[in-house]
């Protein structure tokens, strides 16, 4: 891989580099941490870039200090929570109106990302914000002891690892943050991406607009409406269509837009210029937690700068609708057996006893049954297996090249 004996040495001196100074010093490492917790896009940027520009902007990043993740052997299966911001205040104030009308922040996307460094897998679970959980600790005061689960972002990312881990036992070993700005900004600093779409299409609420079909590029608030359209529509047969599925639609369209970006990022690789911009755009809006060490992400750059975005399996936690909570209009509750048989799958042996387990359809919570692995030569946890999925349908926009 290019430049991999500075990329060790580089992570060599900052983890050396501790001592009385511990700020800046972990300011540093969370420099290096981006990378990989920016939806591991940077990885594929420095594999061919060069490690000069991990030193640049070191401390630009805000840091997070969850005190409820776990820490993880180095080389063992790890799982970052990916959390898609739609925060009330700075410069996402303008997607929402002024701060007076609405405030708070919830989690507009929530993702496991199931790390396994000894495959090079990546299994990437979506949680649907509709989806009931049991509230814990202050959260019961202000949202009652069940509400969506996204709710509980608004006490912070260390209340959400904490309803995540008592929900559903899965360990949280590391946490990002990234809002709309952020993320508009590195797709932007990308150069965007290809998508192709079979139909015109728009969404009123993130202002989504496309009206010409074909492979084309998506960048700056077109890409981050992409990402968050949850009331799709799109032109057929003379007349605008809605596409019903609204959360799972956007949930597979952010999928489908990971891909895209992972392909972006392999094409920019020998453009140095290409990976100063994107670096420089990470601090806007990015929020990641103290607990790597640089010497360790650099181990990941090493396995996984050649990474297929084809190779990236992405599934959606199997809920149902219910109706057992009234006040809370339409909500989503975990689907049994089929959403502990995903998590065994996904998770395995990493997985603990939920302590306030999330409610079924009849709003009860009970422990969450008994299942084993399903797929045949996947050892537990190794996010290696492939999920029976439905295709997509024809309305939503794919990965393309331009020709």
């Amino acid at each position: 891989m290019a430049n991999q004996s500075g990329l060790q040495a580089l992570g060599a001196k900052i983890d050396q580099s501790g001592g009385g100074r511990r700020r800046k010093r972990w300011s540093r490492r969370r420099k290096v941490v981006t990378v990989l917790t920016s939806l591991l896009v940077l990885i594929l940027l420095i594999a061919g870039g060069g490690y000069w520009y991990l030193q640049r902007g070191i401390d630009s990043i805000n840091g997070l200090h969850v005190g409820d993740e776990k820490a993880v052997e180095s080389g063992a299966p790890f799982t970052i929570l990916v959390i898609g911001s739609d925060s009330r205040v700075g410069e996402n104030a303008a997607h929402f109106g002024s701060a007076s009308e609405v405030t708070g922040q919830r989690s507009d996307v929530l993702q496991l990302w199931r790390v396994t460094p000894s495959t090079h897998a990546i299994g990437i679970v979506s949680i649907p914000r509709d989806t009931v959980a049991s509230m814990l600790g202050k959260d019961v005061s202000q949202f009652g002891q069940y509400n969506r689960i996204n709710s509980s972002f608004n006490s912070g990312a260390d209340q959400l690892v904490k309803t995540i881990q008592a929900n559903f036992g899965v360990t949280i070993n590391h946490v990002v943050e990234l809002d709309f700005s952020g993320f508009q900004d590195a797709v932007t600093a990308l150069g965007g991406v290809y998508l192709n779409f079979n139909y015109p299409a728009k969404d009123s609420y993130s202002g989504l607009n496309i009206t010409t079909t074909g492979c084309q590029l998506v960048t700056g608030f077109q890409a981050l409406a992409v990402a968050r359209a949850r009331h799709y529509e799109y032109f057929k047969n003379g007349y605008w269509q809605y596409d019903p599925t609204s959360d799972f639609g956007r949930i597979q369209r952010q999928d489908v837009f990971i891909r895209a970006l992972i392909a972006a990022a392999k094409s920019k690789i020998l453009n140095p210029l290409a990976v100063n911009n994107f670096v420089s755009s990470l601090h806007k809006g990015l929020v990641i937690d103290d607990g790597f060490s640089a010497s360790e992400v650099i181990g990941l750059f090493e396995a996984y700068h050649s990474f297929n975005p084809a190779g990236l399996v992405a599934q959606t936690l199997p809920t149902v609708p219910s109706t057992a909570f009234g006040g809370l209009g339409d909500v989503l509750t975990v689907d049994e057996p089929a959403t502990q048989q995903m998590l065994v799958n996904i998770f395995g042996s990493s997985l603990v006893t939920p302590t306030d387990p999330a409610p079924n359809a009849g709003g009860e919570s009970v422990p969450p049954p008994e299942v084993t692995p399903t797929t045949a030569g996947a050892s537990p946890g190794s996010s290696s297996v492939t999920p029976t999925t439905t295709p997509p349908p024809s309305y939503n926009p794919t990965p393309c090249t331009p020709s």
